[in-house]
């Protein structure tokens, strides 16, 4: 097995503001993380951290996107060091944050090949900036991670797209009958709603994804995982929350079948905001479910006592 690096992206260049004058939480997720044990239940070889530039909530003149050119630059920056770890053969671990940490991501995978992304999400974000309320990039992400919007992030480095159209899947969104999800339907991305993946069954969904990856013959696929995918019940605790959602059963099934394959790359978390979940409960219960689910399929790197942590 790989090398996992765990990798800290604590970002909320994304969001809006949840309250004038109050900065979203979702940055400070790789410390509630370790607070949490999932650092000491993965056991990495090491942990790198890339701070993020300086929070503003004010729309970019030329994009409207809200922080947008502290984005770009910082996009450049984890491109440098995810791509350094993919030619190491190493499995990035990465932490947000919020969505928009996939743009670095994006473009590391770009650099290195042609890559699937499977993009598991309450939400599609696949958002064009027009129907923008906020111009938060965490709710465009998947779509300028594929070359829809500003060239100022669809474009860095000269890479657009990063991850084309036709390989991404956007997997349990349950937004449904509005502008946001007609965008993801007219794309050639492939789309599957939650009352679409309950119905065509885990099983089914996953296997035709794995079997795309095969067939295309992409270098693998990245895993994206917005913590507000899960049932608003067990994960209150995101920015934006929307009834229903997977249980664990569910989400630690379908990760289970992802985690099995050879093809996975690395993955990411984010959205789950500490400020929301004061007793650290949820929490707990998704680190427990997570990296159960994930220790059953990787070989954890050995004595914790070696781990440079």
């Amino acid at each position: 097995m790989k090398e996992i690096y765990i990798v800290e992206f604590p970002s909320n260049l994304g969001l809006k503001e949840p309250q004038p004058g109050k900065e979203p939480g979702v940055k400070n997720l790789p410390d509630w993380f370790w607070k949490h044990n999932l650092h000491k239940i993965i056991q990495p070889k090491n942990t790198i951290r890339l701070d993020a530039p300086k929070y503003s909530n004010s729309r970019d003149a030329e994009t409207q996107i809200l922080n947008a050119n502290s984005l770009a630059g910082y996009a450049r920056e984890q491109a440098y060091l995810i791509n350094n770890l993919l030619s190491q053969n190493k499995f990035p671990f990465v932490m947000g944050g919020d969505c928009s940490i996939l743009l670095g991501v994006a473009i590391a995978l770009k650099q290195k090949g042609n890559y699937g992304l499977f993009y598991l999400d309450g939400h599609t974000d696949f958002m064009d900036v027009s129907l923008s309320e906020t111009g938060g990039v965490g709710g465009m992400a998947a779509s300028i991670a594929t070359g829809n919007g500003p060239e100022k992030l669809t474009n860095i480095l000269d890479l657009k797209p990063y991850i084309k159209e036709e390989n991404l899947w956007c997997v349990g969104n349950r937004e449904y009958d509005n502008d946001y999800e007609n965008e993801i339907r007219n794309s050639s991305a492939t789309y599957i709603s939650l009352e679409k993946l309950r119905e065509q069954g885990i099983s089914n969904c996953i296997q035709s994804f794995l079997s795309e990856v095969e067939n295309k013959n992409l270098d693998g696929f990245w895993l994206h995982i917005d913590a507000d995918v899960l049932n608003d019940s067990i994960m209150p605790c995101v920015d934006s929350r929307t009834p229903d959602g997977l249980t664990y059963e569910e989400f630690n099934e379908l990760t289970s079948y992802l985690f099995q394959s050879d093809q996975l790359t690395g993955l990411e978390i984010t959205i789950l905001d500490p400020d929301l979940d004061k007793s650290g409960q949820y929490t707990k219960d998704f680190v427990q479910n997570f990296t159960t689910t994930f220790k059953k399929h990787n070989t954890i790197n050995p004595s914790p006592e070696d781990q440079d942590i």
